[in-house]
């Protein structure tokens, strides 16, 4: 088979196998199968760029990066409903249509708590797709789109034009995944799946977003040309033969199964494998919708009937605290065990001591509880008329509970964090900052194997690296005797790194790769630098007061003594390389832009900070030079405008020399 003619038969076999597996839930083929297909689809594309569709199924996982989304006006606005909160409330809504209309049929559909948008096809392609931004103007968000496997990228028998309108939401299973490895990497917590589907469709690199896996139901034709309807219901089959994932409905004759179908959504909204936080409730005929017309705000032939949150009394058992792979420490309250919300909950996140303080939260207190956006429980206030005699104001630890360091806060926010550098909680974390490129630069410790390290037992610290037995190492899964060597080879071979990749290994808090750098050049030696005061600290070119406390007090713990000392033993260099002792550039900010074919940009700012100067990454008034190659853009304009002094390359050898 031609090449192109494969790359044609494969696109379709691969687009008809999403439709099955993500559609249909219908899947044909093994997952490894599918893969297969993929990679030689990829190989193809390859070899023969000029044939690669802009639709290929290659480009779910994500193509290149956006710097920002540009604005849509949506050809058929995306009108917003109107919230009804009761019973009585919808069927307000039902008489008043009945009033016109006495054989109305509605459709009921589940309210998915998501990211609205609109899909745009040209003869029967996919290309363009835009959130609701206010119903006239969104964000076009056509490459994150593309990352959603149930959007179909082609339309067999389509019309000129089609828009259609679903809701993007993150499935419960993948948000309850997503939010254990943002807790494991001690980052914030999403609160809820329409916040994390929010917030993964509007990432600026669509390989984010196919990693968040996200998913999307249709329940709306906008604009079908040259095809008619009569009811929304022919349009949602209509979809569902175009292989749209199509939201579920019930088409109800009278009043009351319009308020059963209601209820029974509720009942069930927990089995469900996304989140609702309602049911809509629309005119099935389209003539009576136009007919009908809209408000201002909202087209008068729909309501969103809002389920109001479930909220539950309990106890407050226990108060524990938690401590995070970066040291932060999150208290949590242990609950006498309640249903809440489809599920048995037995205990509340409390995030920070301001949070504890705010609500006066105290053990033996009686709360009322409730899953904020019905995933993650959270406390929503105390019941001080029950509470008993005998409680006292909670405070946090201020020594780490898991290995007793001292905790200190944040200065940008309410968190408490552990400022041990042997701590067992961060271990893995601090191992993978320490092996890292711009710090010690060991190749081969990634994170499977360091977590093997640690749960062996042969690892309690970053400098037991340095004492790591081969043997042992080589017993490890994927580790053989040609790995283990490469590996044993790299570690021996950082200890002969300069002092600063080693300063920012600690990773002390503030003290980024160019404070390293500074420390080293400056001090000479980490003896020199462990004995500065945080007075003398805070005179080194920017290194700030807070930085300064950060250095002084890390350098005092005892177990940044005991690594210390370990890492010395070892045979880890603690010298600087890179003193400034010819300082002709002192002073002075460069600011280098374009491709540099003499030099890394790393290797350039090495030598403009050896000779004492700074690089920076922003064009001012303060930049004293401008070094650009090839292909110059906006800083080298913006250096000529303000008159900035430009070097080529041979310049800036010339000053080098």
């Amino acid at each position: 088979m031609e090449p192109r003619e494969e790359i044609t038969r494969l696109t379709q076999e691969l687009e008809r196998h999403n439709h099955l597996y993500y559609v249909l839930d219908q899947p044909e083929i093994a997952d490894d199968e599918y893969d297969q297909m993929l990679r030689r689809l990829e190989e193809l594309e390859a070899e023969h760029p000029e044939w690669a569709s802009p639709l290929s199924p290659t480009r779910r996982v994500g193509g290149a990066a956006l710097e920002k989304f540009e604005k849509v006006q949506h050809e058929v606005p995306l009108e917003s409903l109107q919230d009804v909160f009761s019973m009585a409330e919808l069927a307000e809504f039902d008489q008043r249509i009945r009033e016109s209309a006495p054989a109305v049929r509605c459709t009921v559909e589940p309210k998915v708590d998501g990211l609205s948008v609109a899909l745009e096809y040209a003869d029967g392609r996919f290309v363009r797709g835009a959130t609701r931004g206010d119903g006239v103007i969104g964000e076009d968000v056509t490459e994150n789109l593309k990352t959603i496997r149930s959007i179909p990228m082609t339309i067999e028998n389509a019309p000129t034009r089609l828009i259609v309108r679903g809701e993007v939401f993150m499935p419960r299973g993948v948000f309850e995944a997503l939010n254990r490895q943002r807790e494991a990497a001690g980052e914030n917590l999403f609160a809820n799946p329409r916040n994390a589907a929010a917030g993964s469709l509007r990432q600026l690199d669509p390989k984010i977003a196919a990693a968040r896996q996200l998913d999307i139901l249709v329940f709306n034709l906008q604009l079908a040309e040259g095809v008619s309807f009569e009811t929304h219901t022919e349009t949602l089959e209509y979809l569902r033969e175009k292989r749209f994932k199509v939201i579920p409905y019930a088409l109800c004759e009278t009043e009351e199964q319009v308020q059963a179908q209601v209820e029974a959504i509720n009942q069930k909204r927990y089995a469900l494998s996304y989140d609702i936080d309602g049911a809509v409730v629309k005119v099935d005929s389209l003539s009576l919708r136009a007919a009908m017309g809209s408000t201002a705000k909202f087209p008068r032939w729909a309501a969103a009937y809002k389920y109001p949150p479930e909220i539950k009394e309990t106890v407050v058992e226990d108060i524990v605290v938690q401590v995070g792979r970066t040291g932060v420490l999150t208290p949590k309250a242990m609950v006498r065990p309640v249903r809440l919300a489809g599920t048995t909950v037995t205990s509340a996140t409390l995030h920070n001591q301001d949070l504890i303080t705010s609500k006066d939260v105290r053990i033996g207190d009686t709360v009322r509880i409730r899953k904020a956006g019905e995933i993650i429980p959270e406390i929503l206030e105390v019941v001080p008329e029950k509470r008993p005699t005998g409680t006292v104001p909670y405070l946090l630890p201020d020594r780490c509970p898991v290995c007793g360091s001292a905790v200190a806060r944040d200065e940008d926010g309410a968190a408490l964090r552990c400022t041990g550098a042997e701590c067992p909680a961060q271990l893995s974390r601090n191992i993978a900052h320490f092996v890292s490129r711009d710090a010690m630069n060991i190749d081969g410790l990634g994170s499977a194997i360091v977590q093997q390290l640690i749960d062996h037992g042969l690892v309690k610290s970053p400098a037991d690296l340095y004492y790591l037995d081969a043997g042992q190492v080589e017993q490890l899964d994927r580790m053989g005797k040609q790995s283990t060597q490469n590996l044993m080879d790299a570690i021996e071979a950082s200890k002969e790194n300069d002092l600063s990749r080693l300063i920012f290994a600690f990773g002390i808090r503030q003290v980024g790769a160019k404070a390293g750098k500074i420390l080293a050049s400056t001090f000479g030696s980490l003896d020199r630098l462990m004995a500065a005061t945080a007075e003398e600290l805070t005179e080194v070119r920017d290194i700030g007061a807070i930085t300064a406390e950060s250095l002084a007090a890390w350098f005092q713990s005892d177990q940044s003594q005991h690594m210390i000392e370990r890492l010395r033993a070892a045979g880890v260099n603690f010298e600087s390389r890179a003193v400034v002792t010819d300082r002709r550039f002192a002073g002075m900010t460069f600011v280098l832009t374009g491709a540099l074919s003499l030099f890394t940009r790393e290797a350039a700012t090495e030598r403009i900070e050896a000779f004492g100067g700074k690089a920076a990454g922003s064009v001012s008034k303060k930049t004293s030079y401008v070094v650009a190659g090839e292909n110059a853009g906006s800083k080298l304009r913006k250096a000529e405008t303000l008159g900035i002094p430009v070097l080529s390359e041979s310049e800036f050898l010339d000053l080098l020399a």
